[in-house]
Parts: structure tokens; C-alpha cells; sequence
């Protein structure tokens, strides 16, 4: 009877833990409550039509538009040099002289051999003259007239090169003298006094300052874009209010190895005196679209299944909803839309791939129009 109470109890107990467990599987397998739907904070913009105006800002340095290397024409030792960097010189000023010790003896022997020439063809003149009368008279044949006119044509053939060689001579003298061949201001010394250079070797580096220019570099995705533009402007570090016409002179035909980008020069018709060599400039050029157009940063596009998209916030219901659009041409770090938006609509221009349609979104910060915020990208 003992045994049969024990085992009755025992089973009693496996009973009710077989109702706990069964409780406690029943209250695992219920419902769990639903969560409210995520709201993810974005950044928005409004869209307004873009006035079609585009400014292109790109910084570089004002440049002569002619930097001369001069050179002595000769050869020989600097004696003097007679001009210092950051001066200005006239044209036909000296700039430097060569020692002339060699090359005036060298026209002292020009000019001696000159003067052997004209003495020889005065004789020979006179020599004809008298075989002349002496021919007319009959003393003399025809063939002596003839050696003798002869050798009065060679006499004034030397005495015609002797005076050339003078002149080339007195010319070697003359260029010992280094002088300016326009106004401007000096650049550069590429030798002093005492160094022994060859003829054509760089001795003073002169700017004219007659034509200045801006040097820039244009990148390769504008360069199509503001080739033959008209409407471009200069500004200085110095003076930025001052607005100076400029012309586009020259784009080089390939791009730099190092920058990659294109060597352009800028032309300052008549520029101003205060305008220096050296100075820091902006050159803007100013771009007039067809018509008034939508632009949205880059940053707002999203591709699915190789179509354009953006998202288009619903005041509202607080949602979003993707919308294609077709794209045109960019505008630095903005792209303009031809189809699909439309002006006082709001877009997100950042988050756009954590997004999906319908979902609930909250406006974290409302960035400025399109049309005030691309009206000019800067370049460096």
C-alpha cells in the first residue's frame, strides 16, 4: 500500500509538469505584438526651375604672353651685366655687354682687308683707263683689253666681298652688346658676369608686358563645354570687385601628364598697369542654357534595372515614392533633368539607397534650391 501511494504521488507531480510545459509552449507559439514601422530621417530639397545660367569658376595665375629668353647672337665672356631681376627695361636698352676685345680685332682685320681691296681695284681702274686709250689709239690688241677689263671686274668682286665681310664683322661687334627687343620687366638671370657662353645661350629672361594673360587648367568633362564661350570675366586676389573682360586665346590639344587636365591661357585685352606678373586670378565663365531647367544634386539619383530614379517625398502621408526621370547634361556636382520632376516638388538627396517605396520618412535638414545652390561650381 505504501508502494501504490508513492507511485499514485508521482504521477500526480509528472501530470502537472507536463501542464506547465504544455502552458509555457502555448504562450511561446502566441503572437507577438506589432512594432510601429521604422521613420529613417533624410535630407530634402525643393525643387525650383534653374534660371538657365550657368557660372564656371577656375583659378590660376596671371602670365606675360610673351616671355623672351635673350642670348647673345655671339660667343664669348660676360664683361657686364647691367640689369637686375624685377627691372623694367625700354625696348633697345642694354641688358649685358661680352668682353669685345676678340671681336673688334677680328674687324680691325675685316676692315685692313677691305681697304687692301679697294686699293687693289683703284689700280685695276686705272690700269684700264690707260689700256683703254692705248686700245683706242691701236697699240695694243683686243685680247689685252679684254685681260685688262678682266682683271678690273675681279678687283671690284673682292673689294664687293671685303666690304661684306666688314659689315658682317662690325654686325659680331655690335652684338656683344645685349639689349631689349620690347619694353617689359626682367624674369630671370641665367648667367653672370665672368661665364663664357655660346652664341643663342639664355643670359636675361624678359616679360612683355605689352599683353598679359591668365593661365588656367580646364578638366576633360568641360572642356567641349566652355570651348568658344565669349561671355568670360577676370578677377584678381587683390581687387576682387573688379571685373576684367577676358578671351579665351588658346586650349592645348592634350592634357597635362601630371594634372590631366588642359592648359588654357586667357587673354586681358589692354590690361590695367597694377595688373602683375604672378597675381592670383579667377577666371568665370558664363554658360546661357535654352531654357529654365530642373537640376538635382547626384547624390539624389538611384538606378534600378538600368533606369534613373529619384525619391519623391509626399508631405501628407510622410512617405516616399520613387519616380524615373530622364537625365541631361551635368553641372559639376548636379545633373539637370528633362522628364519626370517637377518645379515645388521635394526630393532626397542623400540616404536614397536605404530607402523603399512607401516607406515613412522625417526631414533631418531641407537644403537649398537647385537653382541657388549650382548657380556657380568652382574649380580649383
Amino acid at each position: 500500500m505504501k508502494l501504490l501511494r508513492q507511485a499514485r504521488r508521482c504521477d500526480g507531480m509528472a501530470v502537472a509538469a507536463l501542464s506547465l510545459v504544455g502552458a509555457l509552449v502555448l504562450g511561446g507559439c502566441g503572437k507577438p505584438p506589432e512594432s510601429a514601422p521604422e521613420i529613417r530621417p533624410v535630407r530634402m530639397m525643393q525643387l525650383s526651375p534653374h534660371s538657365g545660367k550657368t557660372a564656371f569658376e577656375f583659378s590660376g595665375d596671371v602670365r606675360p604672353r610673351v616671355e623672351s629668353r635673350l642670348g647673345f647672337r655671339v660667343g664669348g665672356k660676360i664683361a657686364a651685366r647691367l640689369v637686375d631681376v624685377g627691372a623694367v627695361v625700354s625696348k633697345g636698352q642694354p641688358l649685358a655687354r661680352l668682353d669685345p676685345a676678340d671681336l673688334s680685332l677680328a674687324e680691325a682685320g675685316s676692315r685692313a682687308q677691305f681697304e687692301a681691296a679697294r686699293t687693289d681695284r683703284d689700280l685695276a681702274a686705272a690700269d684700264l683707263k690707260r689700256y683703254n686709250d692705248l686700245f683706242a689709239k691701236g697699240f695694243i690688241s683686243a685680247a689685252e683689253q679684254h685681260r685688262r677689263q678682266a682683271s678690273f671686274d675681279a678687283a671690284e668682286a673682292r673689294l664687293r666681298q671685303a666690304q661684306a665681310g666688314l659689315r658682317s664683322q662690325s654686325n659680331q661687334t655690335a652684338y656683344a652688346v645685349l639689349h631689349a627687343d620690347a619694353d617689359g620687366v626682367v624674369t630671370a638671370i641665367d648667367a653672370e658676369v665672368g661665364q663664357v657662353v655660346t652664341p643663342g645661350q639664355p643670359v636675361v629672361r624678359v616679360a612683355q608686358t605689352a599683353e598679359k594673360e591668365v593661365a588656367i587648367g580646364l578638366p576633360e568633362d568641360q572642356v567641349g563645354l566652355l570651348r568658344g564661350l565669349t561671355d568670360v570675366t577676370v578677377h584678381t586676389w587683390a581687387e576682387p570687385q573688379r571685373a576684367l573682360p577676358g578671351r579665351v586665346r588658346e586650349i592645348a590639344a592634350a592634357a597635362d601628364p601630371v594634372t590631366r587636365t588642359y592648359a588654357t591661357r586667357v587673354s586681358v585685352p589692354n590690361p590695367p598697369a597694377d595688373l602683375k606678373l604672378g597675381m592670383t586670378a579667377v577666371v568665370t565663365f558664363v554658360r546661357n542654357g535654352a531654357a529654365p531647367a530642373l537640376r538635382v544634386p547626384l547624390t539624389a539619383l538611384l538606378q534600378e534595372q538600368g533606369r534613373d530614379m529619384v525619391w519623391v517625398y509626399d508631405a501628407p502621408s510622410g512617405t516616399v515614392k520613387p519616380v524615373a526621370v530622364t537625365l541631361g547634361e551635368a553641372f559639376g556636382n548636379e545633373i539637370e533633368v528633362r522628364q519626370g520632376l517637377a518645379p515645388g516638388q521635394t526630393i532626397v538627396t542623400a540616404g536614397v539607397h536605404l530607402l523603399r517605396p512607401g516607406q515613412k520618412v522625417r526631414p533631418l535638414q531641407m537644403v537649398a534650391p537647385a537653382s541657388a545652390a549650382a548657380a556657380t561650381p568652382k574649380q580649383g
